[in-house]
């Protein structure tokens, strides 16, 4: 910022420039920073920071993240892993069904939000919800779990 646009200018020839002639303009009176949370600005960290000091939950040691990566997807958007074209084909006939490999899409689980349109599918996966089986089946469809 250039020197002609900041308040120091504005503030010429008024004695205390805006900090007060009593408590005078000092460089860090309440302490760097977060200073002070636990000390003399405790009422401000209680007031709008609740929960800011100390611990909560179990700690997991040595944690690793790949054991519990499982993307899910929705039984509303499982149409969308296949192209348009595969489910007017299979919509008039009774006797085939598409398969839609839910791995394949990136996704281990299926999930129950939504709907699912009235059309025999079968879905692999690795792992569906109580409430997305009962909706595949209700379709006609049939899940099968995968390693």
């Amino acid at each position: 910022m250039t020197a002609t646009l900041k308040k120091t200018r504005k503030k010429r020839g008024h004695v205390s420039m805006g900090y007060g002639r009593i408590g005078k303009h000092r460089k860090h009176p309440g302490g760097r920073g977060n200073a002070g949370g636990q000390h003399h600005h405790r009422i401000l960290m209680d007031k709008y920071h609740p929960g800011y000091f100390g611990k909560v939950g179990m700690r997991h040691f040595h944690m690793h993240k790949n054991h519990f990566h499982c993307p899910t997807v929705n039984v509303e958007k499982l149409w969308t892993l296949v192209s348009e074209q595969t489910k007017t084909n299979y919509a008039n006939k009774k006797d085939k069904a598409p398969v839609i490999d839910v791995t394949k899409a990136g996704f281990f689980k299926v999930l129950g939000k939504g709907n699912i349109p009235q059309q025999p599918v079968i879905v692999k996966a690795k792992f569906f919800s109580s409430l997305a089986e009962k909706k595949i089946k209700e379709a006609g469809g049939v899940c099968v779990l995968t390693a």
